[in-house]
C-alpha cells in the first residue's frame, strides 16, 4: 500500500486548515498552519480560484488525510456508506469515526490517529476483553475498548491521556480513564461531528 513519507505538516498546509495530525504540536505556535497560512510550493501564495471539481477534491483529499486513509480505503469506504440507508456523506462521516483507530485518537488514548493507528497494531488495546490488532474494524454500540495491562505504563499514552482535555471527548463516547478504558456509546450524529467537513462534496466528486 503507498505510504506518505513527507511532512505531515505539508498537508495540512496544503489543505491551509489544522488536520491535527502530530497531535500537541497542532495546538502550539509552531503549528505550520499558523505560521504560514498558505499552501507549500513555489506557486502556494499565488494559487487562483479552484473550480467546482477542485473544491470536491481538496475536500476528499483533507477528509482522507484527516483520517489517514489511502485512495483505495478511502473509495471502498465511499461505497459502503453508499448502500447503506439514509444520507451517503453522513453515512460516510460515521464509518470513518467509528474506525477502532480513530476511536481510540477521540477517548485521548494517542495524540494522533497515526500513534493510534500504530499502537493498534502492535496489540495494545482490547475490545470486549479480546485483543485486536486492526485499526479499520468497525466499531458497534456498547463496544468497549480497552488499554492492555500490560500497555498502561507506556508514558507517551499517560501524556496522551492527560493532553485530552484540550480537544474534549465526543458525547458519542464514554470514557474510564482510572480503568484505561472506553465505551461506544452511541453512533456519532452529524452535529456531534465538529469538524469543518462539507461531505456533500465528496459524494459529488465520486457520483461523477
Amino acid at each position: 500500500m503507498a505510504r506518505y513519507r513527507g511532512s505531515v505538516c505539508r498537508l495540512c498546509r496544503r489543505e491551509t486548515q489544522k488536520l491535527y495530525l502530530k497531535g500537541d504540536r497542532c495546538y502550539s505556535d509552531k503549528c505550520a498552519v499558523e505560521r504560514r497560512t498558505y499552501p507549500p510550493g513555489q506557486h502556494g501564495q499565488s494559487r487562483g480560484k479552484l473550480s467546482d471539481y477542485g473544491l470536491q477534491l481538496r475536500e476528499k483529499q483533507k477528509v482522507k488525510r484527516m483520517f489517514g486513509l489511502a485512495e483505495k480505503q478511502f473509495k471502498l469506504t465511499y461505497v459502503r456508506a453508499s448502500g447503506m440507508r439514509g444520507v451517503t456523506g453522513h453515512n460516510l462521516l460515521m464509518l470513518l469515526e467509528t474506525r477502532l483507530d480513530n476511536v481510540v485518537y477521540r477517548l485521548g488514548f494517542a495524540n494522533s490517529r497515526t500513534q493510534a493507528r500504530h499502537w493498534v497494531r502492535h496489540g495494545h488495546f482490547l475490545v470486549n476483553g479480546k485483543k485486536v490488532n486492526i485499526p479499520s474494524l468497525r466499531l458497534k454500540v456498547g463496544d468497549v475498548i480497552a488499554v492492555r495491562e500490560k500497555s498502561r505504563e507506556v508514558a507517551e499514552m499517560k501524556s496522551a491521556m492527560e493532553a485530552v482535555a484540550r480537544r474534549q471527548i465526543p458525547a458519542w463516547l464514554e470514557t474510564d480513564a482510572a480503568a484505561f478504558q472506553g465505551t461506544l456509546k452511541a453512533l456519532p450524529a452529524r452535529e456531534d461531528l465538529t469538524m469543518p467537513m462539507q461531505e456533500q462534496l465528496i459524494v459529488e466528486l465520486y457520483s461523477r
